[in-house]
């Protein structure tokens, strides 16, 4: 594909998929996984196409038969092939020889059963440093080293990141026009209710409380409502309720459709701090898509940021620029070998927006301000936490919407998000 533009995996597959039997590449529909996969294969099976799945079915020995690497795409559609390459992989197929796509895990299926033989790989949408807006001159995975260099100036500014939150990061649909791109997100989680919903087994009796419920997750992005409020809030007057079965299932649907991207919370494995909250932080796997079930374009978030429109404990705006910054900073997590997750103690009294931790228990933690400039208060909790676990903080960082990237005199670094790459 002479098109094709380097992402931030693929350096890790590079790595990783000569030396692996098989290595499954997961994440939500349109991310560009075909794309990446078929960067590295040499033959390719696409179980999208029922002749494709025939032919499996008729004779699974062909995954074998044939030269390797070979990509296995949306193979959901044919979930016994997950059962076929993990036996070729216990029958000593060679090394690089499978690598599996998907957009989904089909109910019931166990896709555990692979564990040890198919190794997996999660790809999100297009990170801020993927995007190509501003030279990246802060890099995450040398603040986890702590040893970054903070400097560095953009342009971008609040209205790019609006525009940044509602473009997407879907690969095919980012480039378009406003107004198509509009389109394009609406068909896309159209799709979703009335296609993928059913595909997965979870028939949709009403796709208008499955939408209103969408719409209330999105509305709770970056904030750790309880499921029970989310619901409440996508049924306002309704006398008889979907049952908590239902929405658990919602979210079970979406999860394995990768649509969720929540933020687990940080657990320390070394310094054990009392009070912590142990609740997610809830994102879908894209910005803009929160963006679109809640009807906000780019000139109604500029509206809303402005006119002080409140989302829990800050602005609509504030909660997806958010959820911008931290879905980038799972993707240069990932390649830096990192976990992600976010800090609140159980009375709220303190928060920290991520909490990037190394394999070996340090950590990176970072705020996230919708804002041009840095303030005492806004480092506040990153002082906290130093304070209670001390050498176990690396380095700590705001990811602003700011000019400059520049060192605070209390050391805390502070970097546009324009400027953060892996």
């Amino acid at each position: 594909m002479v098109d094709y533009r380097e992402r931030i995996i693929d350096p890790i597959l590079d790595e990783l998929q000569p030396h692996l039997r098989a290595l499954a590449i997961f994440g939500p529909k349109g991310v560009g996984k075909t794309a990446t996969a078929l960067q590295r294969s040499a033959n390719t099976f696409d179980l999208s196409q029922p002749a494709q799945r025939e032919l499996i079915q008729a004779d699974p020995s062909i995954l074998t038969s044939v030269a390797g690497p070979v990509l296995v795409d949306e193979w959901q559609r044919l979930p016994e092939v997950w059962d076929h390459i993990r036996r070729a992989v216990d029958a000593g197929s060679p090394p690089g020889h499978f690598i599996i796509a998907g957009s989904s895990a089909p109910r019931g299926a166990v896709v555990h059963s692979g564990a040890g033989r198919i190794v997996p790989m999660r790809m999100r949408p297009l990170t801020i440093a993927e995007r190509g807006i501003e030279t990246s001159t802060v890099r995450l995975s040398e603040l986890l080293d702590g040893a970054s260099t903070i400097h560095g100036s953009t342009e971008v500014r609040l209205a790019d990141y609006v525009e940044e939150i509602t473009a997407s990061g879907f690969p095919a649909i980012r480039p378009l026009p406003r107004r198509v791109r509009r389109v394009e997100l609406d068909a896309y989680l159209d799709n979703v209710v009335q296609r993928e919903f059913p595909e997965q087994g979870y028939p949709v009796r009403k796709p208008e409380v499955l939408r209103a419920w969408l719409a209330a997750y999105a509305a709770a992005t970056s904030s750790t409502a309880a499921y029970s409020k989310i619901l409440d809030a996508a049924t306002p007057g309704l006398p008889s309720k979907p049952a908590k079965e239902t929405t658990l299932a919602y979210r079970d649907a979406l999860a394995s459709l990768w649509l969720l991207d929540a933020v687990p919370a940080w657990i320390p494995s070394r310094n054990h701090l009392d009070r912590l909250g142990q609740a997610p932080k809830h994102q879908l796997a894209d910005p803009a898509l929160a963006a679109r079930l809640l009807g906000l374009d780019d000139k109604a978030l500029l509206r809303a940021e402005q006119g002080g429109r409140r989302l829990r404990e800050g602005t609509v705006l504030g909660a997806l620029f958010e959820h911008l910054v931290t879905m980038s900073v799972q993707t240069y997590a990932q390649a830096a070998e990192a976990n992600v997750g976010h800090l609140r103690t159980r009375n709220g009294d303190h928060e920290i927006d991520i909490v990037v931790q190394r394999p070996d228990g340090r950590v990176l933690p970072i705020e996230v301000k919708l804002a041009d400039r840095v303030t005492d208060v806004d480092v506040k909790h990153l002082h906290w936490l130093r304070q209670h676990i001390g050498d176990d903080v690396i380095d700590a960082a705001v990811v602003y919407a700011g000019e400059h990237a520049y060192r605070r005199p209390d050391g805390i670094a502070v970097v546009p998000l324009a400027l953060l790459g892996p």
